[in-house]
C-alpha cells in the first residue's frame, strides 16, 4: 500500500511538473536537501579549479550556500547577478557573467523575499548556450505559477511541500533523466541499492530509487502527492490571477500609507509584498501586527544579500496565498496605519 501511495504521488509530482517522466522524480525532504543533492553529486564531478557557478543576488540561502561552498572546496569562482532597484534581475549583466567557463547557474523562479519572478527561460538559454546546466529553487513558484520544467529549460527543479500546501518533511527534486542516470549517489543506505557483496562490491538501484537512500517520511509524501491533487483541482491559473489581484491591491494601498516604502516593486511580481517603515523596526511592527492577528514575517528572510543590497537590516513581508482576502488586506493597512498612529503618541 506504501508503494502505491508513492507512486501515486510521483505520478502526481510528474504532471504538476509539466508531464514529465515519473522516474525522474526523487523525494528529498525538502529544496534545502534537494538543491544540496545537486551540488553533492553533480556538483562535485561537473565542476573544477578555475570554472564558475553563476547565482543570483536573489537567491534564498538554500540556492546560495551550497554552491559558495563547493565553490570554494573545488576552486571555482562564484559569479552573482546583480539587482536593479526595482527588485529584478540585471539582465543586461547575465551575459558577460555566464560564459565558456560556467559550469552551473543556480536561480530561483520566484524570489521568497521580494516576490520577483525571474525569466528563468531567458537565463537558460543563455546557460545552454555556453555549455552550463541550470538548477532552480522552484520553492515559492509551486504554489503561485503553472510549471513546465521543460518550457523553462531547466536541468534540475526544487520546490517543498509545505510551500504548496502539504505537509513539511517532503520535497522534490526533478533532474533530467540523462543526468541523473550519470551522477553518483550522494546517501548511502538501504533501498537505493540493486545488491552489495563483499566479492562483487555495489550496484545501485535505477533512479529515483538511488538518490533516496533510507526510509522516506511516506505520510508526507502521500501528504505531497494530496497538495499537488488540491492545488491542480483550483488551477493554478485561477491560483495565479487571484493573487496578482491581492498583490496589486496591497501594493496600491500600502504604497499610499506615509512613511512606508515597498521593498521590491518589480513588474513581474508573485505573491509577497515587502515593505519597511520609517522610524519602525520590522520586528516591532511584526510584534505589533501579530498581536492583531495578522500574521506577517519580519527579518531577512534567509536572503541576506538582498537586504545588504537595499541597506536594510530586515523587511516586513506579506505573503498571499488561495485562502487570502481582500479584506484581510484591509486589515492589514489598518494595522500598519495603527502602528503609525501609536509610535507618534509615544513621542
Amino acid at each position: 500500500r506504501a508503494a502505491r501511495s508513492r507512486a501515486a504521488s510521483n505520478r502526481a509530482v510528474a504532471r504538476f511538473l509539466g508531464d514529465v517522466d515519473p522516474d525522474e522524480v526523487i523525494f528529498t525532504r525538502g529544496t534545502t536537501e534537494a538543491i544540496n543533492l545537486v551540488a553533492e553529486s553533480f556538483g562535485r564531478s561537473a565542476v573544477g579549479r578555475g570554472d564558475a557557478v553563476v547565482v543570483s543576488e536573489l537567491e534564498h540561502h538554500s540556492n546560495l550556500v551550497p554552491w559558495a561552498r563547493l565553490c570554494e572546496e573545488r576552486g571555482a569562482e562564484l559569479r552573482v547577478i546583480p539587482l536593479l532597484d526595482d527588485g529584478s534581475l540585471d539582465a543586461d549583466k547575465a551575459p558577460t557573467l555566464i560564459d565558456a567557463n560556467t559550469k552551473i547557474l543556480a536561480v530561483s523562479h520566484i524570489s521568497n523575499s521580494l516576490g520577483t519572478v525571474n525569466d528563468v527561460a531567458q537565463l537558460a538559454r543563455l546557460a545552454h548556450a555556453q555549455g552550463a546546466k541550470v538548477v532552480v529553487d522552484g520553492a515559492q513558484a509551486a504554489p503561485h505559477l503553472e510549471i513546465d520544467v521543460t518550457a523553462l529549460g531547466a536541468d534540475f527543479y526544487a520546490f517543498s511541500g509545505h510551500k504548496v500546501y502539504g505537509p513539511t518533511g517532503a520535497g522534490v527534486l526533478w533532474g533530467r533523466r540523462e543526468l541523473l542516470e550519470a551522477m553518483p549517489p550522494w546517501q548511502g543506505g538501504g533501498e537505493m541499492i540493486a545488491s552489495v557483496s563483499f566479492e562483487s562490491g555495489i550496484d545501485y538501484a535505477d533512479i529515483p530509487h538511488k538518490f533516496e537512500a533510507g526510509t522516506p517520511d511516506i505520510a508526507a509524501v502521500v501528504g505531497l502527492g494530496a497538495a499537488l491533487e488540491f492545488v491542480e483541482g483550483l488551477g493554478l491559473d485561477a491560483i495565479a490571477r487571484h493573487e496578482a489581484a491581492l498583490v496589486e491591491e496591497a501594493m496600491g494601498a500600502l504604497g499610499s500609507l506615509p512613511g512606508v516604502q515597498l521593498v521590491g516593486t518589480a513588474r513581474h511580481k508573485a505573491a509577497v509584498v515587502s515593505f519597511v517603515m520609517d522610524g519602525v523596526h520590522p520586528h516591532d511592527a511584526g510584534t505589533i501586527l501579530d498581536g492583531q492577528g495578522l500574521a506577517v514575517r519580519t527579518g531577512h528572510h534567509c536572503s541576506e544579500p538582498v537586504m545588504e543590497r537595499f541597506g536594510l537590516p530586515a523587511t516586513i513581508r506579506a505573503s498571499f496565498g488561495v485562502y487570502n482576502r481582500a479584506e484581510e488586506i484591509a486589515r492589514l493597512v489598518a494595522g500598519v496605519g495603527e502602528i503609525r498612529r501609536v509610535l507618534r503618541k509615544d513621542r
